[in-house]
């Protein structure tokens, strides 16, 4: 294959390798965006307060913001990275936004489809409501792929409620909706509360998750700030594979979870992390026609 989603070139690979200078007298300030305070971006927070962005002389900023607001500051300058997963790829070949993907969190799709009780099975969800974060979602798109499956129409069968996070799992408790397609974190609480799991996106499909972009232009121009900011990146996501006490604190902190249920996120979601930051060809591959399939174009994806 000749192009793949992880556009991180040798050169930026072996920056990324090679060990770190001496952090400078005055930090150098990155701004990233992050969709969520979801367990694969603990790495953000974890990378800042265990020092290692400051071993590379950057203060580092974390807006949550919600994911087309955090791609348009990116491409306007306004923020250096997003974490909005496949929506850069989306935005990308839409309008050939100068933005390139440089590592993933998770080799997959931590999404959950949960139903109110009285449910059993996906094809009960005929004409039903399903909670989601975004009709156009890539997450969205994939239930839909997912749907056939099942017996179901996914442009026809199904209805899809846009909310915000924090908002999805409410609506599914309250009634406002039937289904939710709901994080790792939500998904344990809707178990709690008596709602159903009845299928898990990860298993489903095989696309990588928590992937983070950048502008081309701070690549261009500040390359060994680039090479600095991955490698603690690297040494963050390293360390939530290693070191489960230290990764439960983060979610407890940042995430805003109690022990026992950080505990359970932990154990249920470690092993879709990646090692290196890398999902493999296969991965990559699925990534780029998973949004072909969602602007339903036929140009390779840049």
């Amino acid at each position: 294959m000749k192009k793949i989603i992880l556009s991180m070139i040798s050169s930026l690979l072996i920056g990324v390798l090679l060990p770190s200078g001496k952090a400078a007298f005055a930090a150098d300030k990155i701004n990233v965006t992050l969709p969520s305070k979801s367990f694969q971006f603990i790495i953000f927070p974890i990378a800042k307060e265990r020092g290692y962005m400051n071993e590379e002389g950057i203060d580092l900023n974390i807006v949550i913001m919600a994911s087309t607001a955090g791609l348009q500051a990116v491409v306007a300058g306004e923020m250096d990275f997003t974490g909005s997963g496949s929506s850069v790829l989306v935005v990308v070949t839409q309008g050939n936004a100068p933005l390139k993907t440089v590592l993933a969190v998770n080799d997959q799709v931590l999404q959950w489809l949960m139903v109110r009780p009285q449910y059993s099975t996906f094809k009960e969800l005929k004409n039903k409501k399903i909670a989601v974060t975004g009709v156009a979602a890539v997450a969205t798109f994939m239930l839909k792929k997912v749907a056939s499956k099942y017996g179901l129409d996914g442009n026809k069968d199904l209805t899809f409620l846009a909310l915000p996070p924090g908002q999805r799992l409410a609506a599914l408790q309250s009634g406002v909706v039937d289904a939710g397609l709901l994080t790792s974190e939500e998904r344990f609480a809707a178990l709690d509360h008596g709602m159903k799991e009845i299928l898990y996106l990860g298993k489903e499909v095989k696309n990588s998750w928590g992937t983070v972009a950048i502008n081309d232009q701070f690549i261009k121009a500040k390359p060994k700030l680039m090479h600095g900011f991955m490698r603690a990146l690297l040494k963050a996501l390293r360390l939530v594979k290693q070191n489960r006490e230290v990764a439960m604190e983060a979610m407890i902190k940042f995430s805003e979870l109690d022990r026992s249920l950080a505990a359970r996120t932990y154990d249920g979601m470690i092993g879709t992390f990646t090692t290196n930051g890398v999902v493999d060809e296969e991965t990559q591959k699925n990534d780029l026609d998973i949004v072909r399939e969602v602007l339903n174009v036929t140009k390779e994806v840049p």
